[in-house]
This record gives structure tokens, sequence and C-alpha cells, in this order.
């Protein structure tokens, strides 16, 4: 397997990170909205024990106001789709695909793989400040990819095949079963907050008397698991992520009758979109 660019390394690295933030800014906001909902029993009444309920309440609010105004989900997203953008870039490249077909002089192709990078680079200039100064002074076209472009087509095929194809497959379905089951999972625990909330309000009719009863608590945490299954996009991604493994698999066979460059060209592409055609929906579903 190659080395991609620094500029793809520094996109990727950022995506996590604004995703990280993303995903705890929320799961912050749920655990303190359910905090919220545990001191609304009413447990004393005590002055101090509303300032503290205050305070809950305030963090919940200043969580909301700084995830709206940083929108880290904006640097998840965008990172994300440029990271996915030089990657099929780098594999059209190594496989001598359009546009980075063979050339007079390995020089002149280098050079429009550059400045392909530039262009990404100037239309993405969010990611300039995000990279770090290590990352700057690192070959754009590290000498694996070259060694990978130089194979002969046969060998270009078989690579192709076992570190893209197969690999971006296994990929697809592994995340395909992955959303499959934390969408069951979180789905059951949604079910059983709500069947707990029902038994206490059948149980309160019986126990009038009793002050403290978890019912708003039980009923912001379902709140949070419907919240969370709706960011996350379980049964959403599976369904995606199984019908574009499917596609790969598909897409395999045709491999076996590329004979000539032109042909592969062709192939590659068809392949390379395939590839990001899922992603790209994904982030214009999340922008939108």
């Amino acid at each position: 397997m190659f080395e991609y660019p620094a500029l793809y390394q520094t996109a990727g690295e950022m995506s996590a990170e604004s995703q990280a933030a993303t995903l705890n800014l929320i799961r912050g906001e749920y655990a303190l909205l359910f905090l919220a909902a545990v001191l609304s029993m009413n447990w004393s009444k005590e002055p101090i024990f509303f300032v503290i309920y205050t305070g809950v309440l305030l963090g919940s609010l200043g969580l909301l106001i700084k995830r709206n105004s940083e929108k880290p989900e904006q640097g998840w997203y965008r990172g994300r789709a440029l990271a996915e953008s030089i990657k099929t870039s780098c594999w059209r490249y190594c496989m001598r695909a359009e546009p980075f077909g063979d050339a007079d002089t390995v020089q002149t192709v280098k050079a429009e793989f550059r400045n392909h990078l530039l262009e990404i680079l100037k239309t993405n200039r969010f990611i300039g400040d995000r990279m770090p100064p290590d990352s700057l002074a690192k070959e754009q076209i590290p000498d694996s990819m070259q060694y990978v472009r130089k194979l002969q087509l046969v060998d270009r095929k078989a690579f192709y095949l076992a570190h893209r194809i197969q690999e971006q497959r296994e990929w697809y379905a592994r995340k395909a079963g992955a959303n499959k089951r934390a969408g069951r999972f979180w789905g059951k625990i949604g079910v059983f907050a709500y069947i707990v909330a029902i038994v206490l309000a059948l149980t309160r009719i019986a126990l009038p008397d009793w002050e403290l009863w978890p019912i708003e608590p039980v009923l912001v945490f379902a709140s949070a698991i419907i919240g969370w299954t709706q960011v996350k996009k379980f049964n959403e991604l599976a369904s995606s992520y199984a019908l574009t493994a499917h596609e790969i698999g598909i897409i395999q066979g045709n491999i076996e009758s590329v004979e000539t460059e032109e042909a592969l060209s062709d192939f590659i592409n068809e392949s390379e979109r395939a590839f990001s055609r899922e992603h790209t929906q994904w982030v214009a579903r999340q922008q939108s």
C-alpha cells in the first residue's frame, strides 16, 4: 500500500477531530438535560439546590450555543469530503487513469497532479491553518505512489483489485453490519426506556402519595436515544453501505476484461465514482 499526500492526512485528521468534537458536544447536551430532568424532581427546597439546577440548565444552553456558533460538524463533513477527493485522485494518478494518463515525461504528469492538489487546496483554504508544520515539508507525491504508477498493466490491475476494490468492499460491508447492529441496539434501548416510563406512570396511579417519580428523566433519556440515532443515522447508513458494497462487488467482476491502458482508465474512473457516490450524497444530506 502506498502513502497518501500530506494534504490527505491533514484533511482526515481534521475530519476525525471535528467529528469527535461534534459528538462530544451532543453527548454533553444530552447528559446535562438528563441531569436537569433528575433535578426537576424537587429533591430539596434549599436555595443551593436551585442554584445547582440553574447552573445545569445554563451549562446545557452553553453547549448548545457553542455547537451552533462553532459548527464543528462542518469541519467533519468538509474534511471527509476533501480527504476522499484527494484519495480518489491519488488512485487515478497511480493507475495512470484520466486525467493523469501517460505523458511525454514523468515530470509533466507529476506537475499536473501537483496543480490538481493546488486547485483543491485553493478551493478548500480552511484546511491551511489545520496543517501541522511538519506536514508542510512532506512530499505531496510520495515515492510509493510513483512506484505503483511505474508497475506494468497487469500488476497495477492486481494492486488496485487487492488494495482498493477489495478493501473498499470489505469496509462498506463491515460498516453496514456495524450500523445495522447499532441501530437495533439503540432501538431496543429506546423501546425499553418508553416501557419503563409507561410502567412508572401506571404505578403512580397505585401510589399517588409517592412524590419522587423519575418519569421525566426516563422520557428525556428516551428522547436522547432518538436524537442520537438521528445524528448517527444508523439505519440509513446501514442500507447505503450495503448497497455500495453490492455495487462494488458487481464492478469488481469487470476488471477481468481490462486488457489495455484505455480500458483500465475507464474502469478506474467508473470504480472511483462508485466509491465516492455514497459518501458525497451522505455529506450533501448532512449539509442540507
